[in-house]
């Protein structure tokens, strides 16, 4: 029988599994999704905090949060930064309180390939419907096909600006590189227009109110399949040599979405590849390649707010009680056709 571009896909994924991953984690890769249902049943740990008043401010609006109003969930850090559930806000005390300090928000997104014609499209129409709704929005969509850029009607107080990119051979290196990119555009241009930046990867789909009650000095995203696991389990860069090297953090976070004021996001992109070129010099590449950097930095800078997986949800993993609402879902990934040259 021919060997498939999906077989090799799929071989390569389980040898890295198995080469760089502990063998307890390959399990947890390979199993099906009626077992994976189980670690929804892996207990948290409670916030420690009595109120909200305790909390380390991101804003005023912050001390109105209820910490207590989902027992079920982690809702605040050791360093008392808020971690963001559906039933912990008033979006309406978020929305006229960044309306009045005039918030505006920069959205960046790599369309690079064949990711272009697959995602964008949906991805920014869906934005439209969910992102920032009544904040003033600019969409920074880089991209190696200008051209193609779909020609999608913005609701009022919403830009666009295409940034033409060089496209890598490899999709490790679009994901590296983008660092570099957005921190460029960040001194070139968006902070001499935006207070705060959120940067997405293309493939999601916004499927509810993502909305002012995201935006932090710096904000990083739990990931979703990993919130629910004990900490022996992340997939930290334990290489020695890499930038990227970590014993053990605080949370494993998703490098599909992370933000905050544009003046944090050029720092932390900044630091990220900076630590992504010096592994280059010392033909080293961390495990997760920008998410190992983001991890790395985010235990070096903790971030002032965290929003749960609500905020990026992959439905592959089942029903679970703690997600009450879904406000960006994973889009499906077609690796076979748009990882290959």
């Amino acid at each position: 029988m021919p060997v498939t571009l999906g077989h090799l896909q799929r071989m390569r994924s389980v040898l890295k599994c198995v080469l760089f991953v502990p063998i307890t984690l390959c399990a947890i890769y390979l199993i099906p999704p009626s077992v994976k249902l189980l670690t929804g049943f892996m207990p948290m740990e409670k916030c420690h905090l009595e109120s909200a008043k305790m909390l380390n401010l991101d804003s005023s609006v912050d001390a109105s949060l209820n910490l207590q109003s989902r027992p079920d969930v982690l809702t605040c850090t050791y360093w008392k930064a808020a971690i963001i559930w559906e039933g912990m806000f008033d979006p309406r005390l978020y929305d006229e309180m960044h309306k009045m300090k005039g918030s505006s928000v920069a959205l960046t997104v790599f369309a690079v390939g064949r990711y272009l014609d697959a995602y964008l499209h949906t991805f920014l129409n869906s934005s439209e419907q969910h992102f920032m709704v009544g904040l003033p929005v600019t969409y920074y969509v880089f991209t190696d096909m200008p051209e193609k850029v779909p020609n999608i009607k913005l609701s009022p107080l919403r830009s666009m600006k295409v940034i033409k990119v060089e496209k890598n051979s490899r999709w490790q290196d679009v994901s590296m590189m983008r660092m570099k990119s957005i921190s460029d555009v960040i001194e070139s241009d968006i902070r001499h227009h935006c207070t705060h930046v959120f940067c997405f990867d293309v493939d999601q789909v916004f499927t509810g109110r993502f909305g002012s009650e995201a935006l932090g000095d710096s904000v990083a995203l739990l990931h979703a399949h990993y919130y629910r696991l004990p900490k022996y389990l992340y997939t930290y860069d334990r290489n020695p040599n890499s930038k990227a090297y970590m014993e053990t953090g605080d949370f494993y976070y998703h490098a599909a979405i992370f933000g905050g004021s544009w003046k944090n996001v050029k720092a932390l992109t900044e630091a990220c590849y900076q630590g992504i070129m010096e592994d280059k010099q010392n033909n080293v590449e961390a495990l997760w390649h920008d998410e190992s950097h983001l991890n790395k930095y985010m235990l070096l800078h903790k971030p002032s707010k965290v929003l749960s997986p609500e905020y990026c949800w992959d439905t592959s993993i089942g029903f679970r009680t703690d997600i009450q609402v879904t406000r960006l879902l994973w889009a499906p990934k077609y690796y076979d056709t748009l990882r290959t040259p």
